[in-house]
């Protein structure tokens, strides 16, 4: 001591004391006691508890490498956070790889006479996901059930004879899993009375029209609503158990059977089922710094209780038997996700992988401000990746969320069991950045920003200068998942000085088998946002859209495309200077794609177009439809023919070429099905080569060929019309 008082005596007046370093902690998977050193590391909690002791200095804490089996949730409260300008950090120790898990292993199964394996499952685990040596395993599905057999009420369904659901052992566990336009719902089957189901409630209810608990003209996408085209599959039936990686739970048996995959040998197999429900919530806390922490197998238990999943839209769900009339979407309920933040300030996120989930990857909700999710992986979640911001449109002082950052993050495979997810979901948010992220493979939209749509509640609300900026979305409303009425960006509500640029998108509802799917859809009352400067190439319909006249004063400069769109049809709202009906893109546009995403990478390029430069014509006109319509580089423009038996529409490329592809694009109401493609070389067609196709065309049907053809003709293999709204014929690559 007497040493330190002479330093600190004879210390040079005017010069700053260094900074003490950060107090690091350590914690493990098997920690234990309170020392929390490198020699003794301690549990998450006790790390915690350690840190709140700390002051004056950084704190890091240090998790060493392996895996935290979590019962519950690491709370982090006020108490937690940074203090006096400091941060505190929850950080993977050096060349570790820290994963804290939601998931119980189940073991001891045995082996049945037809090749499954059977194991028994603890009390307090209702096993909704399986993951067989990580890799997700599929509840036990069957085929979809047209609505003139599972015909839906506000009361129930029908079809129980006819799917063989009446002679299931126990119907009850099974449930019935439903897709009408964007919306989807899971409702566990309740009772079987001869052909007639009823379901578990409120899902069911919730599921239907009449709750006036959302917007009033959404009861035309309820289940039973016109718009019901049947259920998409039943699952969790042992008599659906028949293909290798699918499951079933039996809750009464409290037992799940599995049929191994390939290769895989369940006496070995590390099984795990997500139990936990949130791994980390951060709840009040501020300068709290998450980084370099893999979170996994957390669950989202409500799916599998009588509340069901009753979606609403991008992941949210109507909740309760009861509650407040509402058409503005203010009390839907949102997933369970990995990590919440609630009312946080300073909360960082970053270099965190998020995976094999039950539900969403990260919520910032309840006033969270000045937060960040940047550098983090998002893949095979069951919900949606990230939820920023709320559904209150005008929340208490202090409640909003504001300047709020999701940037730089890889999300894929997000939606893969409630599909009406989205990657990326914020609400009622002002000066958000969503900036260089790289979405892929996504069943529903992409990136979503605002609610309320045009109820007079929501038309005035916190929403403003937000930016969706530089991010690279690509293959998002994925067709065989069947939710429609989306974008790869979509909008709602008025949001001055919000911001769409410098966006790559590439296919979204690309080959899709209706007219649906946007690029950046400024859907109901979307006001006040200028689109700028991004490149979007294979939508399945509109590149823009703003299709209502109370969404104002949007502005679309700058973009390049591969077709083009009618006007926007919002009041006051424009469209100039736009590159529309590319077969090419320039420099300029590849450049803008090369720089989006977290990573960058080149862009998809455009193959040429050789029927543009050709002469269309068709068998006969019927009204204002004429060929030249499939060859004007427009997808929202339709050619069609009368009513006949074998009509056409042909090309002449003006000279012999040799082609690699042809790309059939079937008019906005889906009318040609059942055609022949020619391609010849002489006018009579008398040396064609021919490529069928038995169904519907989509939009687009591709067709590859390497042919040597100056014709090109699509003709109807039966009686009708013929009617197109693009096609495009590619030269054979070299």
């Amino acid at each position: 001591m007497a040493f330190a008082a002479l330093g600190a005596a004879i210390a040079p007046q005017g010069v700053a004391q260094a900074a003490p370093g950060p107090k690091v902690i350590h914690a493990a998977p098997n920690g234990s006691g309170e020392s929390c050193t490198v020699a003794r590391p301690c549990t998450p909690r006790a790390a915690r508890d350690a840190a709140r002791t700390v002051s004056g200095r950084d704190v890091r804490v240090e998790l060493a490498d392996g895996i935290y089996e979590l019962s519950e949730p690491l709370q982090l409260g006020a108490a937690d956070s940074g203090r006096d300008g400091h941060t505190v950090t929850w950080t993977a120790a050096r060349g570790a790889r820290p994963v804290l898990s939601g998931g119980k292993a189940l073991t001891g199964w045995d082996k049945s006479a037809d090749g499954t394996w059977t194991a028994k499952v603890p009390e307090g685990i209702t096993p909704r996901q399986l993951f067989v040596d990580g890799e997700r395993a599929v509840r036990a599905r069957g085929e979809a059930c047209a609505a003139r057999t599972c015909d839906a009420t506000k009361t129930g369904m029908t079809g129980a004879t006819a799917t063989g659901i009446d002679t299931w052992r126990r119907p009850t566990g099974a449930e019935a899993v439903i897709k009408v336009r964007w919306r989807n719902y899971h409702c566990r089957i309740a009772s079987v009375d001869g052909d007639r189901m009823t379901f578990a409630q409120p899902c069911w209810a919730n599921s239907a029209s009449g709750t006036n608990r959302t917007g009033p003209a959404w009861d035309s996408t309820t289940v039973d609503s016109a718009r019901y085209s049947g259920v998409a599959f039943f699952e969790n039936a042992r008599e659906l158990l028949d293909e290798p990686g699918e499951f079933v739970w039996d809750a009464e048996d409290r037992t799940v059977t599995y049929l191994p995959r390939k290769g895989e040998d369940m006496r070995h197999a590390r099984v795990l089922t997500p139990v936990t429900e949130r791994l980390m919530v951060v709840d009040g806390a501020h300068d709290v710094r998450v980084q370099g922490i893999g979170f996994a197998h957390a669950a989202y238990g409500q799916p599998s209780t009588d509340e069901g999943y009753a979606g609403t839209q991008a992941g949210l769900t109507l909740t309760g038997a009861s509650g407040p009339v509402d058409h503005a979407g203010r009390h839907y309920t949102k997933p369970s996700a990995a990590l919440t933040v609630r009312g946080g300030r300073h909360v960082t996120v970053t270099g965190a992988e998020f995976t094999r989930l039950g539900g969403a990857g990260v919520i910032f909700e309840a006033g969270t401000k000045d937060s960040s999710v940047t550098r983090s992986r998002f893949t095979d979640l069951s919900s949606g990746a990230v939820y920023v911001g709320d559904t209150e449109p005008k929340p208490q002082a202090g409640g909003a969320g504001e300047r709020n950052t999701v940037a730089y993050n890889t999300i894929r495979r997000a939606g893969v069991e409630y599909t009406d997810a989205v990657g990326i979901w914020a609400g009622y948010e002002a000066g958000l950045t969503v900036d260089h992220n790289t979405l892929d493979d996504l069943p529903y939209s992409g990136i979503s920003v605002g609610w309320g749509w045009n109820q007079p509640e929501a038309q005035e609300s916190v929403l403003r200068d937000n930016r969706i900026t530089g991010n690279r979305i690509t293959n998002v409303m994925r067709v065989e998942h069947a939710q429609h009425d989306g974008g790869a960006v979509y909008t709602q509500g008025a949001q001055p000085g919000t911001v769409v640029s410098g966006n790559y998108i590439n296919r979204s509802a690309y080959g899709n088998t209706e007219r649906d799917g946007n690029g950046i859809y400024l859907d109901e009352q979307s006001s006040y946002i200028r689109v700028e400067g991004n490149v979007i190439t294979r939508v399945g319909y509109k590149w823009v859209s703003n299709w209502a006249d109370y969404g104002i004063r949007n502005h679309a400069t700058g973009n390049w495309t591969d077709t083009d769109a009618p006007a926007l049809t919002g009041t006051g709202s424009t469209m100039e200077d736009n590159h529309t009906k590319l077969d090419r893109l320039p420099a300029r546009a590849l450049a803008v794609a090369a720089r989006s995403g977290a990573h960058g990478a080149p862009a998809e390029q455009l193959r040429p177009d050789l029927a543009r430069a050709g002469t269309a014509s068709q068998s006969s006109t019927d009204g204002a439809a004429p060929a030249a319509y499939a060859t004007d580089g427009d997808t929202s423009t339709d050619t069609r023919t009368l009513s006949e038996p074998g009509a056409w529409w042909q090309v002449d490329l003006g000279e012999a070429r040799r082609v690699g592809q042809v790309e059939v694009w079937n008019n906005t109401s889906m009318t040609t099905a059942g055609f022949d493609v020619q391609l010849a070389r002489t006018a009579d067609f008398s040396d064609a080569t021919t490529l069928r196709v038995g169904g519907r065309a989509l939009r687009p049907t591709l067709l590859d060929t390497d042919a040597e053809a100056r014709y090109i003709r699509i003709k109807l293999t039966g009686t009708g019309s013929m009617a197109l709204a693009h096609v495009l014929v590619h030269p054979a690559r070299t």
